[in-house]
């Protein structure tokens, strides 16, 4: 039961369909994360949402929640293809993106910041992060935003209330299944438009 209150407690956004993606670290203590992670999969897979480990360590792992339709979205956006490609993704295969990445986050000593893109984060804000991490930044929350304040801070809003009213429904009984929303196959809402 342990992965199912990490998965409402840092990925709530992702799981009521409003953010592409979540990433954060499970303890491993006291339960077999991979078994766990397989049982979690067969609920999400079905709601098209997926759960793996980007990382691990002797104790955690690092977990990458995400609905892979927006993620190949998000991916293919122009923005977004072309700073992964001055980067060296393999763009175009959302799949290989994800191998990247991993390969990124085991070989290289500094985490890699185009994380942000694979968060469903605004490529722009990534790309300012990743020229100067404290300069021109409006406000921080999920992200540091550098541009749109306001639509940042109401995404930000929006993500803490799911995150609150899923913590709610899960200690009154809800189940991590009945609190996935499906929706593959449905046209993209933006977060902020919701």
């Amino acid at each position: 039961m342990q992965i199912e209150y990490s998965l409402i407690e840092h990925g709530a956004p992702t799981l009521a369909g409003l953010k592409t993606a979540n990433l954060f670290p499970v303890k491993a203590e006291g339960e077999d994360v991979i078994r766990s992670l397989r049982r979690v999969n067969r609920i999400l897979n079905r709601k098209g949402i997926r759960a793996i480990p980007l990382k691990k360590k002797s104790d955690s792992i690092l977990l990458y929640l995400f609905r892979p339709e927006r993620l190949e979205e998000d991916l293919n956006q122009p923005e977004t293809a072309c700073m992964l490609k001055e980067m060296g993704y393999p763009c175009g295969r959302m799949d290989l993106c994800i191998s990247c990445l991993v390969r990124h986050l085991k070989e290289d000593e500094s985490f890699p910041h185009e994380i942000g893109l694979f968060l469903g984060y605004p490529p722009s804000d990534v790309k300012s992060f990743m020229n100067s991490q404290r300069d021109g930044v409006k406000c921080t929350g999920c992200w540091k935003a550098y541009s749109n304040q306001e639509e940042a801070e109401r995404t930000f809003e929006k993500y803490r209330k799911c995150t609150r009213a899923y913590r709610r429904e899960m200690r009154n009984g809800r189940t991590l299944e009945s609190l996935a929303v499906e929706t593959a196959g449905r046209k993209r809402l933006r977060a902020v438009d919701r």
